[in-house]
């Protein structure tokens, strides 16, 4: 599941934010029967980020469900506090967002020694030069192209420049890692953050209130 990062094709993450959390199972079967093989579980503490969402018994029960990569996608205060329950709960990848801590590199390699991938993520108004000395240690690394909470926002322009900038980066120094772009892609939105460079675009209503999934993917990874 977790080779070397192939960085030919993009992936899509389907957000759990947007799905029908009265039917999670069948909502997550649905979309990876379509090919999407990520789901993407934003953890909102009403704190950090605006509302309350789910907490490690959503990803637990999940697990039992599908073989999909989950990404618990923490955007919460104290991360620190919530990585053994959502790598016990069976997160493959569980991303915490630089502004939430002093300490990234102890609580990336926290949730390494827990047994998941690290993923660190950084907000539309943080400048990137807050991840430049942990980028070599972080195995997926997220733009936030709109800011924490709800479903259905636009994407910001300027995150564009920054997705750039770290997918420059990571190409020079032949980094390990993911990039990926959370917040407004969509059908229209998708080509550009592609361009800038990112691999893995999360993608929450375009997926799930889409009439053909498998259509909609297609679209979103330039693949159509």
């Amino acid at each position: 599941m977790f080779s070397k990062v192939d960085r030919s094709k993009v992936k899509v993450a389907a957000s759990l934010l947007s799905a029908d959390f009265a039917h999670l199972a069948d909502e997550v079967k649905h979309v990876t029967e379509a090919g999407i093989d990520r789901i993407h579980v934003e953890v909102n503490d009403g704190v950090f980020s605006p509302e309350i969402t789910v907490g490690a018994p959503v990803v637990k029960s999940l697990r039992k469900t599908t073989d999909a990569i989950i990404e618990a996608h923490l955007m919460t205060v104290h991360p620190e506090r919530k990585i053994e329950s959502f790598a016990k709960a069976g997160a493959d990848i569980i991303i915490f967002h630089i502004e939430t801590t002093h300490q990234a590199e102890a609580v990336i390699q926290q949730i390494k020694n827990a047994g998941s991938k690290a993923g660190i993520a950084i907000n539309p108004a943080t400048p990137i030069v807050m991840l430049e000395e942990i980028l070599p240690i972080a195995d997926v690394v997220l733009v936030m192209t709109a800011n924490p909470g709800s479903a259905g926002q636009r994407l910001i322009d300027s995150t564009l420049k920054k997705i750039k900038k770290l997918h420059e980066i990571i190409r020079a120094e032949n980094y390990d890692c993911y990039l990926e772009a959370d917040g407004g892609i969509n059908i229209e939105t998708a080509a550009a953050v592609r361009e800038a460079g990112a691999n893995i675009l999360v993608a929450g209503t375009a997926i799930y209130e889409s009439t053909d999934v498998l259509a909609s993917l297609s679209r979103l990874t330039g693949e159509e």
